[in-house]
């Protein structure tokens, strides 16, 4: 959501935000539908001033046993000022409605330091993390892995419920459990993010919030019962503060969950429609900081930072990349991509984003602190990423730990969480 004020004192600059967004400007339309609000909201209120004061006369008048029959031929007349004042309150209602809905529509403009670009060609990366995976045998993509070993069924998934979903079983379950436990522990112990156990069903003034509503309705799943599932706990999480004023001296706010995370891909028919890539339904670990907007790029860095970690303990190979503005996220300023490296797939492939929202999120949700020794208020800054995507982690373990009989080495930092099993080996029934 965008301050009203800034659009009034810089049109140019909320134009340019959008054209870098590859959108047409929009601070004509904007101000013209702001300028039919206030003009009603000065109409009804000169209107209903003179029913005020129409008012205090009849009782200024009684009190002095003055003759009030002119007053109240006044009054008697009153029933076209009321009916007056009833159209002008609609029409303040229909033009705030037109102006807040048409800004609800717009995304976030990008952060200066963005690179400017259509669509992902033009990300730029930023660092490379460890050397691609080589091995002295063609590698395998996850799905062939997990199916061989006999832990990984899309068959009976999509039986049940239809495409883009697995059913997972065995050391295979167990490494996707450990893999979200081992992420939560290392950023609730070392990094210092609360762990919270958010619910995954929403209402619509969540999902307003964050940003997924009203433009990416299709991309969610509802209930009958007017509830949404959540497509990340970054809703949940960044909600936590909705209408809130927090005090200064507790920022940042720093929180953490695993949830499962429900998306209908409904924009991405014919992608990846092959293993656990893109799924209906997927296992994550987000994180979410609410930060004071004087130190929310040093939060975005230390964020992804975190995300990176996860990776690097993991012995993965990666690269961070920058996203352009044609490909951000609506609700980001600036996106950071983690991206895995999948030998199987010979490539690499999106494991986390890291977003600073600013405090575009935070005028949706009317979430503000109040800085210390000042009277007024400021809306926070609000971050974002995945700490990991935990399917996806699962699936580059599978790609990068394989080994040419077709089992798996668990990586050290997971043997722990995995009563010490070294190999995940195929499957025999007893």
């Amino acid at each position: 959501m965008y301050d009203i004020k800034w659009i009034r004192d810089h049109p140019d600059l909320f134009d340019r935000g959008l054209e870098r967004r590859w959108l047409p400007p929009q601070s004509a339309q904007v101000l013209g539908l702001d300028k039919e609000r206030r003009l009603a909201q000065t109409a009804a209120q000169e209107l209903q001033s003179q029913r005020n004061k129409l008012a205090r006369d009849i009782g200024i008048a009684k009190s002095r046993d003055e003759d009030t029959s002119a007053l109240m031929a006044t009054v008697t007349s009153g029933k076209e000022m009321q009916d007056s004042l009833e159209k002008r309150a609609s029409e303040l209602g229909e033009a705030l409605e037109g102006r807040d809905g048409l800004l609800l529509s717009l995304p976030n403009p990008p952060a200066d330091d963005v690179p400017d670009g259509r669509d992902e060609t033009a990300n730029v990366e930023v660092r490379r993390v460890g050397e691609p995976t080589t091995f002295p045998f063609p590698p395998k993509e996850h799905d062939e892995i997990g199916t061989r070993l006999g832990l990984m069924d899309f068959d009976r998934a999509a039986r049940m419920s239809g495409a883009r979903f697995v059913v997972l079983k065995g050391a295979l379950a167990r490494m996707e459990r450990a893999l979200a436990a081992f992420m939560l522990d290392l950023h609730t112990t070392e990094f210092g993010y609360t762990e919270v156990n958010p619910p995954a069903l929403v209402k619509d003034e969540a999902l307003f919030g964050t940003g997924q509503l009203p433009k990416f309705a299709d991309d969610l799943f509802r209930t009958t019962q007017d509830h949404w599932l959540i497509p990340t706990a970054e809703v949940p999480l960044t909600n936590l503060v909705a209408g809130e004023i927090l005090d200064e001296a507790t920022l940042p706010h720093r929180y953490t969950a695993m949830t499962w995370c429900f998306r209908s891909e409904a924009g991405s028919a014919g992608k990846d429609t092959r293993g656990m890539i893109r799924q209906h339904q997927f296992t994550k670990v987000e994180m979410v900081s609410i930060a004071h907007p004087d130190r929310s790029e040093d939060e975005h860095q230390r964020m992804t930072a975190c995300a990176e970690e996860v990776l690097k303990r993991l012995g993965l190979p990666y690269r961070v990349i920058v996203l352009c503005t044609g490909d951000m996220g609506f609700s980001s300023r600036k996106t950071y991509d983690i991206e895995v490296w999948l030998p199987g797939q010979g490539r690499y492939r999106e494991i986390s984003s890291c977003s600073n929202c600013g405090d575009f999120q935070a005028r949706r949700m009317k979430a503000r602190f109040r800085p210390a020794g000042e009277k007024g208020t400021r809306f926070v800054h609000t971050l974002n990423g995945s700490g990991l995507a935990v399917g996806r982690t699962l699936v580059a373990v599978l790609e990068n730990y394989q080994e040419a009989d077709g089992s798996v080495r668990v990586p050290e930092v997971l043997r722990p969480y995995m009563g010490g099993l070294e190999r995940v080996v195929p499957y025999v029934h007893a």
